[in-house]
């Protein structure tokens, strides 16, 4: 006869085992969302010169391809971050995978550039909706001991995404159209709604459902980053004290603190004043779009760098341009489980440090580099940014409380995001800028032989940029002071 005490030893055991079994199916559910993000960014990023080419426009145009989707994202993500703790993650998640598949379709059967913008934006909303949810899903099914350790797993979907996205481009490309690229999210993406839907059953929102999303602080947010990349984008265009460069400028310093105003005096705020006080949250925040906007000056310009000037195939571009992320294969789940240990503030500091190395040595490129010149600087732009990430998400995933982590999840993303974006219109103004000047005002789609020396000094210049804003992300990793590694004993 079996005692209670046995009886309740096995139900304890048979409730560890369903939670543990719940805990990878939305790991894998996450890594899959990860990495189905990342591949179709790393992948639009490979084509960009292919599909200038065939709209027959210029760099200044196609870079739009790139930064509406990341503008969406941005903008977005706190407001879906807010929706996800109030309402639940499986809704905001399943339906961020249909909205993803479908804009995709509508990607790959664009007519024209304007139209390929388009279904870009609506393309970021869903990858909001996905990468909103992503690491609050982790944290919240993942004890403690073991956040940095599972963050630092997901590090490696990210890598696959990253490094599969270039090769695959590369392939696609030199044997199809730059439109099957959008359509390989389309079955994936369906099949994950309806996985997520099975997999989230019976989750709950984090707070009650009578919280309403702060429509006026979402309004603000977006109308701040909008002005803000305008801005960037046409500085060239319109000049410094032009009145377009002044309006948009004072535009977004007013939504700025027009949101500031707002969120102090919300009942419900889109991001609330007590989070930003959290100084190993507001930082972690900040070091991550700084780190993000440097990396993506690589990202974006290496590979008009080794289509042009180097002359290289899309597939052997692609190959190169998996060399940054492959480290994060091995290095961020290794980097996760140092945060556990030694926090966060020496190994962000040392990643950052690494990646403005990085991008100070690129500076010293010319058109025709022996093949293992380009692939060291690359790698160690990875091995910096795999240093990173992780440690960084999980200290300021870890520093607020429970029935935030959705915003926060968000917040991290929104970073990472506008990093992202910043970084590409920086380059694209930069190289832009310096290419058209130095050759009397051509555009990269008259590139010639001729016109090497000026691609060459605009990429320089790009990058230089790049790793004075790294630096600055290393002093700014640091002075978020030491924080509480995990104890594991």
């Amino acid at each position: 006869m079996v005692s209670g005490k046995e009886q309740a030893n096995k139900k304890y055991q048979k409730a560890g085992t369903g939670i543990m079994e719940k805990k990878w199916k939305i790991f894998i559910l996450v890594a899959l969302a990860v990495f189905m993000t990342t591949l179709d960014g790393s992948i639009v990023n490979i084509a960009l010169p292919y599909i200038m080419e065939s709209f027959n426009t210029d760099i200044t145009i196609i870079q739009w391809v790139v930064m509406i989707y990341l503008l969406v994202v941005s903008s977005l993500l706190l407001p879906f971050g807010m929706i996800s703790d109030t309402r639940g993650k499986r809704i905001v998640y399943c339906s961020g995978f249909l909205i993803f598949s479908g804009s995709s379709l509508l990607c790959a059967l664009s007519l024209n550039p304007i139209s390929l913008i388009i279904s870009r934006a609506v393309q970021g909303c869903g990858a909001a909706m996905l990468m909103a949810c992503s690491p609050a899903l982790i944290v919240d099914i993942f004890p403690v001991s073991e956040r940095g350790k599972a963050l630092g797993m997901i590090g490696t979907a990210v890598a696959a995404g990253l490094s599969a996205g270039p090769m695959a481009g590369g392939l696609l490309l030199d044997f199809f159209s730059w439109r099957v690229i959008f359509y390989l999210n389309v079955p994936l993406g369906v099949i994950s709604a309806f996985a997520g839907l099975y997999i989230l059953k019976g989750t709950s929102a984090a707070r009650g459902n009578n919280e309403p999303l702060d429509k006026w602080g979402s309004f603000l947010v977006i109308l701040c980053m909008t002005s803000v990349l305008l801005m960037i984008t046409h500085l060239k265009q319109w000049g410094v004290l032009s009145v377009n460069t002044l309006g948009f400028t004072g535009i977004s310093i007013l939504s700025c603190a027009g949101f500031i105003i707002a969120e102090s005096a919300s009942r419900f705020p889109l991001l609330s004043p007590d989070l930003v006080r959290i100084r190993l949250f507001i930082l972690p925040i900040v070091s991550a779009a700084v780190l993000f906007a440097s990396l993506f000056i690589i990202v974006f310009m290496m590979p008009f760098y080794l289509t042009y000037p180097c002359g290289f195939s899309a597939f052997k571009t692609g190959i190169i341009m998996t060399a940054p992320f492959i480290f994060l294969f091995f290095i961020s789940p290794v980097s996760g489980s140092l945060y556990d240990r030694i926090g966060s503030r020496e190994l962000c500091c040392l990643g950052m440090l690494i990646l403005a190395l990085a991008l100070f040595s690129f500076t010293f490129m010319e058109a025709f580099m022996p093949l293992y010149s380009i692939l060291w600087r690359l790698a160690m732009a990875g091995i910096g940014t795999a240093i990173f990430i992780s440690p960084n998400s999980t200290a300021a995933m870890s520093a607020i409380p429970t029935d935030r982590r959705g915003i926060a999840s968000a917040a991290v993303a929104a970073a990472r995001n506008l990093g992202m974006v910043i970084g590409v219109a920086v380059a694209g103004l930069i190289f832009s800028s310096t290419f058209s000047n130095m050759s009397h005002g051509l555009s990269l789609k008259n590139y010639s032989k001729s016109l090497e020396p000026f691609f060459i000094a605009g990429f320089h210049r790009a990058m230089m940029a790049g790793a004075i804003i790294a630096l600055t992300g290393s002093v700014i990793s640091y002075m978020r002071g030491p924080d509480r590694p995990v104890n594991n004993n």
